[in-house]
């Protein structure tokens, strides 16, 4: 009878060790699976607007987008716009906000608040985004052309990510660590080159009224203010008075989330404490309490950036690939975009620059003193730096800021498409080959550290 309740109490031991496990490592699992699905739904969205725009009904794909909107209180009108402008202003907004959240967690939290650790990926970063400037500059020196500078500098977290995630464990957790903290840095570049290049006609009292919205939410964070309709008034606020100022309305996205608290406030030790007095005796009320404490243990951030991550790597994303990727692709157009400079520039600065970039600074910062993570080889490190060459979102979207008139955009939106799709190949073939399971194993082994890290992250 021993031996039975024994056996049982066993049983009952590996049900719970189990639970455990599934409930440490799903939300890792599910970042990863959620960045390849989305990227696999961005591209099929992509794929919807190139047909669409190509078909017989390809006048109702710009009617549709086209078509105005109002934003208004009672009787006062507050913004007109089109379907086009909400997708790329307002929608884009929550992208960029998630996009401040990630920021602001990885200088809480993760890699880039090591500066030895993000040193390494933001000499990258810096190295990939003024290579590929340079080298589109080249090509496009002077005009309306030359505005385009900043397309090639931004890299697709999601398509860059989901490349490597399709090799599985055969890439070094390591690698897969560089690219997302070099992503984060790029996108703080990518942000400040909107804010600061392509911003027209100030509006600095709107600017300041903005700003003094955005303190305003950090006073009531110290107060421990949690009316979340009081945040949604004054958020909508920021983005309202940003758009006003001549600001693009997504710099409130990235405000916004670099604003919001990212340390718990609950400590570790008082959620095990509160777990302690949690047993098969414990009231309602004491379990209702200490699962009010384990919400507590994760910052704002955190939970935020849980909740909304899906809805845009689902539905934003996704939405702003089929209103943008919808370029003409008949013969005529087609064959002068090939040839214009814009084109040459930017597939050559996001295929060649990007990779060209990375790498070579992050050479040189070898030689003087850092380290490659442990067990990558320069091969794969190519490889990596080849899939920063994707630049589908971000790139699409400045280019949207960069050219007024719609001919130079479709021709900056052709070369992007262009560049992604060859950067994306090249990136699969290159690590694939540089790549296998055995070496992984014994990179996995060899660097615990940047490994834990990474899910940590």
């Amino acid at each position: 009878m021993e031996s039975i309740d024994a056996e049982l109490e066993h049983l009952a031991f590996r049900h719970r060790a189990r639970r455990l496990a599934s409930t440490v490592t799903r939300p890792v699992l599910q970042f990863t699976q959620r960045e390849v699905s989305g990227g696999v739904v961005m591209l099929v969205a992509a794929a919807i607007a190139l047909v669409w725009v190509n078909s017989a009904w390809s006048a109702s794909y710009f009617t549709f987008w086209e078509t105005n909107i109002d934003i208004a209180v009672g009787e006062t009108r507050l913004h007109e716009l089109t379907i086009a402008d909400f997708v790329d202003d307002l929608l884009m907004a929550l992208f960029f906000f998630v996009v401040g959240l990630e920021i602001k967690r990885e200088l809480v939290s993760g890699e880039l608040r090591h500066m030895r650790a993000a040193a390494l990926p933001a000499i990258g970063a810096l190295g990939g985004m003024v290579v590929p400037a340079l080298i589109y500059l080249a090509f496009n020196s002077s005009g309306d052309a030359a505005r385009g500078w900043g397309i090639p500098m931004a890299t697709d977290i999601a398509f860059a990510v989901g490349i490597v995630a399709l090799l599985g464990s055969r890439v070094n957790p390591a690698l897969k660590l560089f690219l997302l903290t070099l992503a984060i840095v790029d996108d703080i570049g990518a942000i400040a080159v909107i804010a600061i290049f392509y911003t027209d006609d100030l509006g600095v009292w709107w600017l300041l009224a903005a700003a003094g919205a955005l303190v305003l939410i950090r006073v009531a964070v110290k107060a421990r203010i949690t009316l979340v309709p009081f945040y949604l008034v004054v958020g909508i606020f920021v983005w309202y008075a940003t758009e006003s100022s001549g600001v693009h309305a997504t710099i409130a996205g990235v405000a916004l989330g670099l604003v919001t608290p990212a340390k718990p406030r609950v400590s570790e030790r008082r959620a095990a404490k509160a777990m302690e007095s949690v047993d098969q005796s414990a009231s309602s009320e004491t379990v209702a309490k200490a699962a009010m404490v384990m919400h507590e243990t994760t910052g704002s951030t955190g939970r935020l950036e849980h909740a909304l991550h899906p809805i845009t790597a689902f539905l934003v994303v996704p939405v702003f690939a089929l209103a943008n990727a919808g370029v003409v692709l008949n013969g005529d157009f087609l064959g002068d975009a090939l040839r214009s400079n814009v084109t040459v520039g930017i597939i050559l600065a996001l295929v060649v620059g990007k990779p060209l970039g990375i790498v070579g600074l992050v050479w040189i910062a070898t030689r003087m003193g850092l380290s490659l993570p442990n067990g990558v080889r320069w091969p794969q490190f190519v490889g990596m730096g080849m899939a920063a060459g994707i630049g589908f979102t971000v790139s699409i979207f400045v280019s949207g800021l960069a050219f007024e008139i719609p001919d130079d955009n479709e021709i900056a939106k052709i070369g992007v498409l262009l560049a992604s799709a060859i950067a994306a190949v090249a990136s699969l073939i290159l690590l694939a080959t540089t790549c296998d399971k055995s070496q992984a194993r014994r990179k996995t082994a060899d660097s615990d550290a940047p490994a834990g890290a990474s899910q940590a992250d």
